[in-house]
């Protein structure tokens, strides 16, 4: 347990510095270019979004076989491990660089208007709500005490999905 726990000291540390280096190379961006910013915020805002949709999507997923896991087992301490770094080295950064990327395109670009622009919002709203209610079954998984059944999970599964397939067309079409 000592070199997983080494390990994911290790992870979070390179994920700092990523994170670190990301937000320098993103500083000298805007200095050096801030009226072509807009294009590379929106790049960057994308990539942050695909990352925390991978995420979302993984994470139920590993729910669900952890569920059928026994406690205490090899398998379901090998569940646990995955859960927490899948969620504080990937999903929470990325979600994190979702919202202040995609903020600042709605002020830079749009002004905070639009209808279409109002129910995005409202459903990343909704999308980091599911972020939460992950967050918290990580920790419930973590102290062995999830009660939810495998099927509860492959249910779960699909909110993000629906949710992101939503966001997707309000931000193409724009349907008011």
């Amino acid at each position: 347990m000592v070199s997983s726990d080494t390990g994911g000291r290790k992870a979070a540390g390179r994920a700092f510095a990523a994170l670190a280096i990301f937000i320098g190379l993103t500083a000298l961006l805007f200095w050096y270019d801030p009226s072509g910013f807009y294009l590379w915020a929106k790049a960057i805002h994308v990539i942050a979004v695909i990352a925390w949709m991978a995420g979302m999507l993984y994470l139920p997923r590993l729910f669900v076989y952890h569920a059928d896991a026994k406690i205490g087992s090899e398998t379901s301490e090998t569940f646990k491990v995955m859960e927490q770094r899948l969620l504080r080295l990937i999903i929470n950064p990325a979600m994190i660089v979702t919202w202040v990327f995609g903020l600042w395109l709605a002020w830079s670009g749009f002004g905070f208007s639009g209808g279409w622009l109002h129910a995005k919002i409202a459903l990343v709203l909704a999308m980091s709500g599911m972020h939460g209610y992950l967050s918290a079954s990580v920790r419930r998984f973590s102290a062995d005490q999830n009660s939810r059944p495998a099927r509860h999970w492959r249910i779960m599964n699909e909110v993000p999905t629906v949710l992101m397939i939503v966001i997707v067309v309000l931000v193409i079409v724009k349907p008011f």
